[in-house]
């Protein structure tokens, strides 16, 4: 009897919990705590805003500052680096880094460069892709030191590949020591790179672009005359 009272309460217990889940489905943004608008603005206030809401706000902020004055866009870009000293999430981090790329300040040039050696991969990542859409003769400098620098290899990849987007003859030297990496990725990348800088395709031959690299003016008139049949035919 005992356990036949036992066994009767389960299902009731069960049967009561799948008849709540059915009643409440509707309205289930309304009871799930983790949809609760009212319990995520009261833990927002206990514990701070989470990532998402952090992201949100800055999209939002970045928006006004760029519909508005330089000097707002100053004030907003100093706010910004700022907040990225003191954020400790690397997805809010990336973020920050994003909406830098999108103004033309100190302070955000500032973020630019410090993101190159942010202590997340991801982010330094992100740092050598921003680098390589702005261009100019210091992103060929810091592009090339993260390559030389970085302890990981995607950083170290993603560095050269962007070297190569430059389109950039400065970048040659740098792509010409990628082409000694011990690490045939690295190697493979380098080519690729130096096929976009030189504007040339000498194949897939490591020991050939090694060749060019050393004194790329060698063959400079032969390829001009190869070059120009090539396009007439």
């Amino acid at each position: 009897m005992i356990a036949a009272g036992i066994l009767s309460s389960r299902r009731f217990r069960l049967w009561l919990c799948l008849a709540l889940a059915l009643v409440l489905l509707p309205g289930c943004a309304g009871w799930r705590p983790w949809k609760n608008k009212e319990k995520a603005a009261l833990l927002a206030q206990k514990y701070g805003p989470n990532a998402n809401q952090r992201i949100a706000t800055l999209r939002a902020d970045a928006k006004v500052a760029q519909a508005a004055s330089g000097d707002r866009q100053v004030v907003f870009t100093r706010d910004l680096a700022q907040q990225l000293l003191e954020e400790h999430d690397p997805r809010v981090r990336g973020e920050m880094l994003g909406i830098a790329a999108t103004f033309d300040t100190p302070a955000s040039v500032s973020i630019l460069r410090g993101s190159l050696q942010d202590p997340d991969v991801g982010v330094r990542t992100t740092a050598c892709d921003v680098w390589g859409k702005r261009g100019g003769a210091e992103a060929v400098q810091l592009l090339a030191q993260r390559y030389k620098t970085d302890s990981e290899l995607d950083v170290r990849l993603r560095a050269v590949r962007m070297l190569g987007q430059l389109k950039d003859k400065e970048a040659i030297p740098v792509l010409a020591k990628a082409l000694e990496d011990p690490d045939p990725a690295v190697q493979y990348r380098a080519v690729a790179s130096l096929k976009q800088v030189s504007g040339r395709d000498l194949g897939d031959d490591v020991n050939k672009w090694r060749a060019w690299a050393a004194d790329p003016e060698a063959d400079k008139g032969q390829w001009s005359v190869a070059e120009t049949f090539r396009k007439i035919f």
